[in-house]
């Protein structure tokens, strides 16, 4: 079986690398043709890009072991996520595409810095993005090396493997060779989805007597297709939901996605394709975990309730050994679209807003660039190269870390003449919701402090309250000494 994964893995790094390479004839001569792709991306590289970025391995090992153990709330809780960053986009993204073209933005941390007339500002932002999505991207090296290790070729052997390629594919072209690349795995990943239910529903339900009907009909008995009991309370759904429902706001890999389509009707399309690739993808992968739950009732499949990732590698473990190695391709290409965006932004904010802020501002930005991309994969891969569990854990609360970044983005798209040279208030709500999330971290541990109740509601919506309403009382107070004055 092993042959066929080495198969199926060099062709699909030869087809990526081969797109990348030719990506590099748009040619890239400065910062912002890397970065942003000078503002050029068409409607299928902007949505494909921004749907590769976004569905990361959580979705065909996540989102499956999760409707597997809790039903189609898991589809609830997911498409909650999906709508709120189509209203989000549709809301904002018109007039943050406008203004980054105005004011030439490369990086989500110098947009938010120039909002607010304030390097230092952008400086504390990007520095908040490396804590936060470092040990993400991390995990997705991590997990792609465990995913090695699975079949046989060694967890280092992944490790390396998706060093080389992450700055091989991001090195050729920076953005144009990543969203090409986006499109490639995206299809990647949706086509080997509908295989994987093919092969389920045609193959693996029949072999155990059932059929699609018969499985549906025995996981509604069940009460899978109703709201199970975890989904039944407040606290645990607004503890899982609410982070990812600013996701478009505060992350700065999808943000930055937002100034790069070449003109409105690309912007438009960009949010109408990512809208059918995610729901697309979403019933894919929730019906995979339902119709594992079904063989599970009928006793022909072992019960993972308590180890739910291992839902998806059981399933492949017993397909025909092609359709297990694409499926297996398939949750590497979405762990390494996920991990070159996110390292391309961090390189972004990183070369902009740290390095920048040092006073180092040398005449060659494109050595910069590939200097500071170079590091960040070398500390990536050092860090996974432990196989630390710590990174795991904090992946986990990533997008708790980053959710202070909602306010003070939200207001400054709405409101950009009230928050000019309002940096204090910015720096104080940012500083003081990023306080509460890493003093839960460090304090009941990472994973737990995603799901911590105080006072009857969850942590991140006690980061949300609080960084918002820090944030409004002091600009309030700066409009009304401006009026004073």
């Amino acid at each position: 079986m092993i042959i066929y994964y080495a198969i199926i893995l060099t062709l699909y790094f030869t087809i990526g690398t081969v797109i990348a390479l030719l990506s590099r004839r748009y040619g890239v001569v400065s910062t912002e043709d890397y970065y942003v792709a000078g503002y050029r991306l068409g409607s299928l590289l902007s949505a494909m890009t921004y749907a590769a970025t976004t569905y990361s391995a959580f979705m065909m090992i996540g989102l499956v072991g999760f409707a597997y153990a809790t039903g189609v709330g898991a589809f609830g809780f997911e498409n909650l996520y999906l709508l709120a960053t189509i209203f989000l986009l549709t809301l904002f993204a018109p007039s943050v595409w406008r203004m980054a073209r105005e004011r030439r933005w490369v990086s989500p941390s110098e947009m938010i810095g120039d909002l607010y007339g304030s390097r230092t500002l952008a400086f504390i932002v990007a520095v908040i993005y490396l804590l936060a999505l470092i040990p993400y991207a991390t995990a997705q090296m991590v997990g792609i090396g465990n995913l090695f290790q699975g079949i046989g070729f060694g967890y280092y052997t992944g490790v390396l493997f998706t060093a080389f390629i992450v700055f091989l594919w991001t090195y050729l072209a920076g953005i144009w060779s990543v969203a090409s690349t986006d499109v490639y795995q995206g299809l990647w990943m949706i086509v080997s989805s509908i295989m994987f239910i093919i092969w389920i529903i045609f193959y693996l339900l029949p072999s155990n007597g059932l059929d699609l009907g018969r499985a549906l009909d025995l996981v509604g008995r069940e009460g899978y297709l109703g709201i199970t009991s975890i989904w039944s309370r407040p606290t645990v759904f607004l503890s899982f939901t609410l982070p990812w429902t600013f996701f478009a706001v505060t992350n700065p890999q999808v943000v930055q996605r937002m100034y790069m389509p070449r003109d409105e009707k690309a912007l438009k399309n960009m949010i109408i394709y990512f809208a059918l690739f995610g729901l697309v993808y979403t019933i894919l992968v929730t019906v995979i975990g339902l119709l594992a739950r079904s063989l599970t009732i009928a006793g022909a499949f072992p019960d993972l309730t308590k180890d739910r990732d291992l839902v998806t590698p059981t399933l492949i473990s017993l397909a025909h050994p092609i359709v297990s190695s694409i499926v297996f391709v398939s949750i590497i290409a979405a762990s390494i679209s996920t991990l070159d965006s996110i390292i391309l932004t961090l390189s972004s904010t990183t070369s902009k807003d740290i390095y920048r802020s040092s006073g180092r501002v040398g005449s060659n930005k494109m050595l910069i660039t590939y200097i500071v991309l170079a590091f960040l994969v070398l500390v990536t891969t050092a860090i996974a190269w432990f196989k630390p569990g710590f990174v795991v854990e904090l992946s986990v609360l990533s997008s708790v870390l980053l959710l202070p970044l909602a306010p003070i983005t939200i207001v400054a798209w709405t409101k950009p003449r009230i928050v000019n040279r309002g940096y204090i208030p910015a720096i104080v709500s940012l500083i003081t919701g990023s306080g509460i999330g890493f003093y839960t971290a460090v304090r009941y541990g990472p994973k737990k402090a995603f799901t911590l109740e105080f006072l009857g509601l969850p942590v991140s919506l006690w980061i949300l309250t609080v960084s918002t309403i820090t944030l409004l009382l002091g600009l309030l107070v700066q409009e009304m000494s401006r009026r004073e004055t």
